[in-house]
């Protein structure tokens, strides 16, 4: 394995903890110093998450599935680079629960 792939590895592994974290259903969170809303989905068997995120005072937004074939989690962002959806989990900070 060379240093980059390591890295990224790394990397896929810290997005992968973070998304653990995060609450299934809908929430409201900051990333970058702007609220954002999210929706969670996660399969009963936890073989498929589906999140679709949306910043609340503009346009952008986030969305991607995740796939676990064989053990091994395979993501699928939706028309947008991969990295632009681990930066947004890793970043995402949810509300805290009232």
């Amino acid at each position: 394995m060379t240093a980059s792939s390591t890295s990224r590895a790394t990397r896929f592994d810290a997005f992968l903890f973070a998304l653990a974290g995060l609450p299934n259903g809908y929430g409201q969170g900051t990333y970058l110093g702007e609220r954002w809303g999210v929706s969670l989905q996660r399969s009963s068997d936890g073989r498929r998450v589906k999140l679709y995120g949306e910043a609340l005072g503009g346009a952008d937004h986030v969305s991607f599935n995740l796939y676990v074939v064989a053990g091994q989690a395979r993501l699928k962002p939706c028309e947008m680079p991969r990295q632009k959806v681990i930066d947004f989990v890793a970043g995402f900070r949810p509300d805290k629960a009232r």
